[in-house]
């Protein structure tokens, strides 16, 4: 299927919203996470459109706070047709940042960082300008804070890494879905892969559905093939 041939509200209905984490992630075709240290070298416009589209049918977005600077996250915003889609089902305006910090070491003064959320494993002392312009949530690990996100609503969790963050949430099985696009590139030796961290064991997903565009960008959508398994 080319994603061409979808306008957005039909390649909406590719992607629905549902009650889990699903991840989402480009690389090069040798598995490059990234180019010169982002993601963005990776990313042409058919990955834009479904990264668009991704965010404007979850409930919170989760981010790695490496990646949260890494990347330079901006204040999360949809454009007027997006926020339509959101304001017929009934959702928030926007969906809400989510970071995820084990040392809190963020810049209080960072724009997309009002009214977002802070989950931290940490046992240092909460940092007190922080806490001024974001939610600081104390956790014992992902699972707890995910549990913790479900009791304030957010229900569908897009998860952006980055693969530290993807690595502890697939250690603990909770990665419902992966939305993967293959860049046609070869990035050449030097990047991680999509995840990082301690080993576990293999998790099985399976194929919903493929989508190849003009440029030769493949977009797949993967879901738990089975129940979540004990850690």
């Amino acid at each position: 299927m080319r994603i061409e041939s979808y306008a957005d509200r039909a390649l909406s209905e590719l992607y629905p919203p549902f009650p889990g984490v699903r991840a989402n992630f480009v690389t090069s075709l040798d598995g490059a996470v990234e180019v010169g240290g982002v993601s963005a070298g990776l990313s042409g416009e058919a990955d834009k459109r479904v990264f668009r589209l991704l965010r404007m049918v979850c409930d919170a977005l989760m981010v790695g706070a490496g990646t949260f600077r890494a990347e330079n996250y901006k204040p999360l915003t949809l454009d007027p047709q997006r926020r339509a889609w959101r304001d017929e089902r009934g959702l928030s305006r926007y969906p809400r940042m989510v970071v995820v910090s084990k040392s809190l070491d963020l810049d209080p003064g960072h724009p997309a960082l009002a009214g977002a959320i802070v989950l931290t494993t940490g046992v240092a002392g909460v940092d007190v300008a922080l806490a001024r312009v974001a939610e600081i949530v104390p956790c014992d690990d992902l699972a707890h804070g995910l549990e913790l996100l479900r009791g304030r609503g957010f229900r569908h969790v897009l998860c952006e890494g980055g693969p530290g963050l993807l690595g502890e949430l697939t250690r603990l099985d909770l990665v419902d879905e992966v939305c993967l696009t293959v860049s046609p590139l070869l990035a050449g030796p030097g990047s991680g892969r999509i995840i990082a961290g301690a080993p576990h064991p293999a998790r099985g997903m399976r194929i919903e559905h493929v989508l190849t565009a003009d440029d030769g960008t493949v977009l797949m959508r993967h879901v738990r093939s089975g129940p979540r398994q004990a850690t």
